[in-house]
């Protein structure tokens, strides 16, 4: 637990009450608040692209200066997001497709429905 009171570091509130950190010099205090958090672990991972897929990677890479691994986790990270997306759409429609009263609006929700499932 980090030595904080009122949102400050106790170091700062005893040498505001007057107190000494003499007694502590050479030595360090480890104070975390909690506001910066820690930084994201990375993972080694090994993935065999297609070599066409591999080339419009390294292409859009050197467009955006940026080396072929950045790309290819920005791409992963977009693709997650819009698959996020896609998930949150499909469950907003069928919940409109479940609500629905009017038979005609209720067969038109259900086509689109079917066209998000199976395509098409």
């Amino acid at each position: 637990m980090p030595l904080v009171r009122d949102g400050l570091p106790f170091a700062f509130l005893f040498l505001a009450a007057g107190g000494s950190l003499a007694p502590l010099k050479g030595r360090t205090i480890m104070v975390h608040n909690g506001v910066m958090g820690s930084a994201n672990k990375t993972v080694r991972q090994s993935v065999s692209l297609p070599a066409t897929t591999a080339a419009k990677v390294r292409s859009l890479a050197k467009t955006r200066r940026l080396s072929s691994n950045r790309m290819l986790v920005e791409l992963i990270e977009n693709g997650i997001e819009a698959e996020k997306r896609k998930q949150q759409e499909f469950f907003e429609l069928a919940e409109r497709f479940r609500d629905a009263s009017d038979p005609e609006e209720a067969k038109r929700l259900g086509d689109e429905l079917g066209r998000m499932v199976f395509g098409g």
